[in-house]
């Protein structure tokens, strides 16, 4: 077991017992949206962040910073440390509708070019447990990601953990499925389709259910048409919930108007806020 996968189960636990806690600080997070589509990923670190340091008593966590993590050429974005042991970890938070999942953004375009040269069927399962191994897909499980879900029209939300290492075990199928075309799952074969403007690798198991993809890695390609992807909804059986399934939100719209008057407060004030907002916490705490 990972110094992660103990994070997780602590995480889970703590969802489990005081519910109240998650659905607060998500409510939160997920009423930025109000405020701007983008704006919600940005506060999500600084909000999940603050939530481990208040109620994850053997946890402490750190905001690494845009600056300091684009430098550094990683993709994690909070420092998460083990008060016990003082062992820490990085960890990429990842705000995201129900639908498809960024895992990693292979910014080194390394994933696709790889499985070019392996072909455009592969189902040699020695074949398939090298490329796992091998050095181009060093990341595939490397990298630890905490997606935070929302369905906004139904106004929930979940915090699902894609499992990597079952996605290793179950991949019986790596497939090419190029532009205007898609994987039919029924007759397990490639066929035309309209829509996908640019290629894939796609993962499945024994049964051609869909796994995970990774996505066009030519220099043309942006962020959102390389790296390693998924969907939630349909890969929903490689995933586990930290909260235990989805949970139902709200929105707050006393915190916009919070944040609206903060922006046009001193810092005086915003001292004097800060006080009130931590005795608010304490009480959630005791709840």
């Amino acid at each position: 077991m990972t110094i992660y996968d103990d994070f997780k189960n602590r995480f889970k636990l703590l969802a489990s017992k005081n519910k109240h806690l998650v659905i607060n600080t998500l409510s939160n997070i997920f009423t930025m949206r109000l405020i701007g589509n983008k704006t919600h990923g940005d506060l999500a670190e600084i909000g999940m962040v603050e939530f481990i340091n208040q109620f994850m008593y053997d946890y402490k966590s750190i905001h690494v910073g845009k600056d300091l993590f684009r430098a550094k050429e990683h993709e994690e974005d909070i420092v998460i440390i083990n008060e016990i042991t003082k062992i820490k970890f990085p960890l990429s938070l990842k705000a995201y509708g129900d639908g498809p999942l960024q895992l990693s953004t292979d910014s080194h375009q390394k994933m696709f070019p790889f499985l070019e040269k392996q072909g455009k069927d592969i189902t040699n399962k020695k074949k398939i447990k090298k490329i796992f191994k091998s050095k181009e897909f060093v990341d595939f499980d490397g990298i630890n990601v905490m997606p935070l879900i929302y369905d906004e029209k139904k106004q929930r939300c979940n915090i699902m953990i894609f499992d990597h290492k079952k996605a290793i075990s179950k991949t019986c199928r790596i497939v090419y499925v190029g532009k205007n075309q898609r994987f039919d799952v029924a007759s397990k074969s490639v066929i035309p389709g309209k829509g996908r403007a640019h290629p894939i690798f796609m993962f499945v198991d024994k049964n051609s259910n869909y796994i995970c993809e990774v996505r066009y890695g030519g220099a043309s390609a942006n962020a959102l048409q390389r790296g390693l992807w998924t969907h939630t909804k349909n890969a929903i059986s490689y995933f586990d919930s930290l909260t235990n399934g989805w949970i139902d939100y709200s929105h707050n719209i006393t915190l916009v108007r919070l944040f609206r008057l903060a922006l046009n407060s001193s810092e005086q004030g915003h001292k004097v806020a800060n006080e009130i907002l931590q005795k608010d916490i304490d009480r959630l705490k005791a709840l």
